[in-house]
């Protein structure tokens, strides 16, 4: 992203995977030759270009001292980030837990202080709408926005949730930020907050490994870095206790059937397919026991997510993207995921719901489900940059 600080303009790179705790600001003049680190280039072509850009051929120093700072920061594919993602998979393999990552920023790294955070977000909320007459409630829908952002979806997504009552095993279907498309991230590890340890579902992982065992990452590293999962962790902790019984799944983006024709359906990738029959089989075997936590966002709009104008709340750009995120509510709502899954493909979701393929996992294992949409919302994150959500709860 561009860098925040005015005394030091250019482009601010950060390893988002945590393999390399550097940051780096490329000034200016410099961020055209990153072009040439694409594998194919070789050092002559970016001196080459250096030397046209500065009409100098003078270029030595700068050109090993870009290479040298970005190989020493791990950014580049080389025996340096190697050996940076070998140690950082091997820390978290070695760990008893699942670590905070977000304590001390997000959230506070006291207890005390945690409660009395989520406390102020919880002191208003409204009264849940009474259940229909012989439905359940058997999941919600919260995001995972920053709380500054989204609490008031986060309350009421959460406050439905009372209902459940500890006694359940809460699965997390999370959005996978930095996973592989088409695959599922789970880890046997308990996850770790200010609030205490989790207690890992792994008798269910035990289930769902044995049924696909090919669609899962076992221990995904990406686990490490996913706030989608550990801010819902932390929610189901401040409810029912700290040992709260969680399987959190991280699930991949359904990319081959939103971004390319290969499969019109998710499920038409083995894979995924094998994995949705297992969580089924799970639910039918153990779902008067289970309750369902989607942490989803819904569509990202503006410069921030490669849009090529800004996105400001009010302007009529954004008043269409809650009409189009509404208009995917409603097949929510009366539970049709087809009608819903074929507009996430129209035009290969321009909303960006980062959402989507929680929400597909979801209703193909709970076919009978449907949403009630309990709060919409959209946040600024930047001046031209718009990110949307709800708080729902699913019946059944």
């Amino acid at each position: 992203m561009a860098s925040p600080d005015p005394e030091h303009p250019g482009l601010l790179l950060r390893d988002s995977f945590g393999y390399s705790e550097r940051v780096l600001v490329i000034p200016p003049q410099l961020v055209k030759a990153l072009q040439f680190f694409d594998g194919e280039s070789n050092e002559n072509d970016l001196r080459e270009w250096m030397v046209q850009t500065s009409g100098s051929f003078d270029v030595g120093d700068i050109l090993h001292g870009l290479v040298g700072a970005l190989s020493d920061s791990g950014f580049l594919e080389n025996e340096v980030y190697f050996g940076l993602r070998e140690a950082a998979h091997k820390a978290f393999a070695e760990s008893p837990i699942r670590p905070p990552a977000y304590i001390g920023g997000a959230y506070p790294d006291c207890p005390e202080d945690t409660r009395r955070m989520l406390n102020e977000f919880m002191s208003d909320a409204p009264a849940v709408p009474a259940l229909p007459e012989g439905k359940r409630l058997v999941g919600i829908a919260a995001p995972h926005v920053s709380f500054e952002g989204g609490w008031e979806c986060y309350r009421d997504g959460f406050n439905a949730l009372r209902e459940a009552g500890k006694d359940k095993t809460f699965v997390i279907l999370a959005t996978s930020h930095y996973g592989e498309a088409e695959k599922f991230g789970i880890t046997r590890k308990p996850y770790s907050t200010s609030f205490g340890e989790s207690t890992p579902a792994n008798d269910l992982l035990d289930e769902i490994a044995a049924l696909a065992p090919d669609s899962v990452t076992e221990e995904d590293y990406c686990h490490v870095m996913e706030h989608s999962a550990e801010f819902h962790v932390l929610w189901l902790q401040y409810l029912f206790g700290p040992e709260v019984k969680v399987l959190p799944v991280l699930v991949g983006a359904y990319a081959k059937s939103v971004y390319t024709e290969e499969h019109p359906a998710p499920e038409e990738d083995a894979k995924v397919s094998a994995f949705l029959e297992a969580l089924r089989q799970m639910q039918a075997k153990h779902g008067e026991d289970l309750c369902w936590v989607l942490s989803i966002d819904m569509a990202h709009m503006g410069q921030r997510y490669g849009d090529p104008v800004a996105a400001v709340e009010g302007e009529p750009i954004m008043q269409e993207v809650e009409k189009e995120d509404k208009a995917r509510i409603a097949d929510l709502v009366t539970g049709d995921i087809d009608a819903f899954w074929k507009k996430v493909q129209e035009d290969q979701d321009p909303l960006k719901w980062c959402g989507s393929a929680p929400l597909y996992t979801f209703y193909r294992a709970l076919p009978q489900a449907k949403a009630e949409l309990l709060n919409y919302g959209k946040w600024s994150i930047d001046e031209s940059s718009v990110v949307t959500f709800a708080g729902m709860r699913f019946i059944a």
